[in-house]
């Protein structure tokens, strides 16, 4: 095996003239800044972490069940009487569930989980991109560009989100990096069960987020099929081995699912057959690409926001993940052309491993990650959330990287020069375009980094004739300007509570070019004044409070707050104060209601039972005990059947039945929800506790 150095003679001499590479890096710097970055993501990632409350009621209430019940943990149920399950498999519960049975039920339990998912996350990635360029190349630039890929992915706004809140991308994104960073190490030396290992944490993130999971595996064989040292034989074995793996991994719990009978485990929610595979590939699957979701909120594909290449980069996604994208892809195509076609030649000679071979693999990885993402993102004509585009921060951070690091190696040359010069332009001009949306202190922060920037871009572009400290200087205030405008936005999306089921990041809540974000609260949206486009949004971060911090504990929901203005008004929007609430962000409890449903509620399965989960949720939060969600997340699945939950009255398990959250059989789903409602009204008294309508089932008229 042979190895060769990823610098040329002359960008060899220029790197050794400018002491970068010729002088070593301390092990205590080294292992100082590293500790400094882990704690400082550390920090922003767990600071204050219990304001949010609840964060998403919705997975909240899921964890509480499986602190109850272990079949609620095995199969994710959203209640302890196993009525239902979220409409995800459960891999991501697991870890907060068992943070919760260690530390007790709270915001803070729940959430830890996940910032530490963040931080090793975090990790990982560094020593990645540190590896793929430490081996023939400088042990102080690849330590360093570690470091750039580990802030850069750390501090984009969409990751501070999500790894403070209990949504299943936390987990999926750290089997993306755990994954990306085995397959590359398997690719050194053709290690055929580094790679099986990196199958199986992506059949971990399909139990995480299911299908999505997937969309990372052409760069995962692209990579390991340009660095494995091996025959093309031996390359497709190992992939094989690695695919089955992965089957593995997620198969045994989607078999015991299918499998069971139905009457032994609760409703699969989200599916309109009571089954894992529909859920799979329609729901959560390809309906998520063409919009065909049956039972899903609306029905139209616009309903989503605008598709095409731009809407990573012109909706609230732009704010919440772009900063860094051009710079990102400028650098990453200037390495690729930069390493030169006999540098990729190399790469395909069978039993060869160069550190050539092995920057390609990594750049191809996070390269092909970062388009592939943001197609998928782009186009896809379901349901979508601007918080999916956590997915695309890894990839960022690691092309950026690499890329940066090739560049600064070949900067003798015209194109390494101008790569440097025209990433540091472009993501001084986009932070700008960005940052006007929200305006304030955040423009003002953008503005003074886009000038350092353009700054440096000009030291890049005269390099050769400028000293050598200047150099070092200019690279070192272009990461911390380039970082400085997303920084800011993460450090906002921190101090911001966020609730409900759509959460946006950083300080604005409008896109660029408007176009309509999704249903939800929030208000009148559009760009500002003079800016770049108007339009409604419906992303709206208010509605509901925390439904108390223990379970029993009294509700601290906050009435009133901002209810749904957007397109589908109040039904979708956040929970008017003290009542019913709506479709994606609970309802408050009031104090009346709370004594109401913990009244002898150890002699029913479900203390009570009403339309749709996130109010479901509220409910069992507020009380600690089992509340059924009727229809599941939309209302719109048969769980249960009138028939069914006739039974359950009769028998005794169900205490009362709250009213309020009309809506059901949406985009073709059932009816059974509606079904229900009627029949409790024609059959049982209503009456008012608190502000809500109550129907007692153990009172029939």
């Amino acid at each position: 095996m042979t190895t060769t150095t990823l610098v040329p003679p002359a960008a060899a001499a220029t790197a050794g003239s400018s002491g970068l590479n010729s002088q070593p890096l301390s092990p205590l710097i080294r292992r100082g800044s590293l500790a400094l970055t882990l704690l400082a993501v550390a920090a922003l990632y767990t600071w204050n972490l219990a304001a949010s409350g609840w964060a998403n009621s919705f997975y909240s209430a899921a964890v509480q069940a499986g602190t109850q019940s272990w079949t609620a943990f095995f199969y994710g149920s959203l209640d302890a009487g196993n009525s239902i399950t979220v409409d995800k498999t459960p891999a991501s519960l697991w870890l907060m569930e068992l943070s919760a049975r260690v530390f007790g039920l709270s915001p803070w339990s729940i959430l830890l989980p996940q910032a530490l998912l963040g931080v090793a996350s975090a990790w990982i990635l560094y020593g990645t991109v540190r590896r793929s360029l430490a081996r023939g190349g400088s042990v102080r630039r690849s330590h360093w560009a570690g470091i750039v890929a580990a802030l850069a992915f750390a501090l984009t706004p969409a990751a501070t989100l999500m790894f403070r809140f209990n949504n299943p991308d936390a987990l999926m994104v750290f089997c993306y990096v755990a994954a990306a960073a085995l397959t590359l190490r398997a690719a050194e030396t053709a290690s055929r069960w580094r790679l099986a290992a990196a199958g199986a944490l992506i059949g971990l993130g399909f139990l995480a987020k299911m299908l999505q999971a997937f969309v990372i595996l052409p760069s995962l064989v692209l990579a390991y099929a340009i660095g494995a040292p091996a025959s093309w034989r031996k390359k497709v074995v190992d992939l094989l081995t690695a695919f089955c793996a992965m089957v593995l991994a997620f198969g045994w719990w989607v078999a015991i699912v299918e499998l069971v009978p139905e009457s032994w485990r609760p409703y699969i929610g989200g599916s309109q057959t009571n089954s894992i595979l529909e859920l799979t590939f329609g729901y959560n699957g390809l309906g998520r690409l063409n919009g065909n979701e049956t039972g899903s909120v609306g029905g139209t594909s616009g309903r989503w926001g605008q598709l095409g290449l731009l809407r990573m980069f012109t909706t609230v996604s732009g704010e919440m993940v772009s900063w860094l994208i051009p710079a990102a892809l400028l650098l990453g195509v200037a390495a690729l052309a930069l390493l030169g076609r006999r540098g990729w030649a190399t790469t395909f000679r069978a039993g060869v491993e160069t550190h050539r071979t092995r920057v390609n693999a990594a750049l191809a990885l996070f390269g092909s990650w970062l388009v592939i993402n943001t197609l998928v993102f782009s186009f896809m004509a379901g349901i979508y959330h601007d918080y999916y585009t956590v997915a695309l921060a890894p990839a960022i951070g690691g092309t950026l990287a690499l890329g940066g690091a090739v560049a600064w190696t070949y900067r003798r040359t015209w194109l390494g020069r101008g790569a440097l010069a025209l990433a540091a332009v472009a993501t001084g001009v986009w932070g700008v375009a960005l940052a006007s949306v929200a305006g304030g202190i955040y423009l003002w922060i953008s503005i003074a980094a886009a000038a350092v920037l353009v700054g440096c871009a000009a030291v890049f572009l005269f390099g050769r004739t400028v000293l050598r400290s200047l150099q070092t200087a200019a690279i070192s205030a272009a990461v911390i300007a380039g970082l400085a405008s997303p920084a800011a936005y993460s450090v906002n999306t921190a101090a911001t509570p966020h609730t409900g089921s759509i959460v946006t990041a950083g300080p604005a809540r409008t896109g660029i070019a408007g176009g309509n974000g999704g249903p939800g609260g929030g208000g009148q949206g559009g760009g500002r004044p003079g800016g770049f486009g108007q339009g409604q949004t419906g992303q709206g971060q208010t509605g509901q409070g925390p439904q108390g911090t223990q379970p029993g504990g009294t509700s601290q929901g906050q009435p009133g707050g901002t209810t749904g203005t957007g397109n589908d008004g109040a039904g979708f929007g956040g929970g008017r104060g003290g009542g019913a609430g709506g479709l994606l962000n609970g309802a408050s409890v009031s104090s009346e209601l709370l004594t109401a449903l913990q009244a002898n509620a150890s002699e029913y399965t479900w203390v009570a039972a009403t339309t749709g989960a996130q109010n479901a949720a509220s409910y069992q939060l507020a009380s600690g005990y089992p509340v059924m969600a009727i229809g599941g997340f939309n209302g719109s699945d048969p769980s249960p059947t009138l028939a069914q939950f006739q039974e359950w009255v009769a028998q005794g398990k169900v205490h009362y039945f709250i009213g309020g959250g009309n809506f059901g059989g949406q985009n073709g789903g059932s009816q059974a929800a509606s079904e229900i409602a009627t029949w409790v009204q024609q059959n049982y008294t209503a009456t008012t506790v608190g502000n809500t309508t109550v129907y007692d089932l153990t009172a029939a008229k």
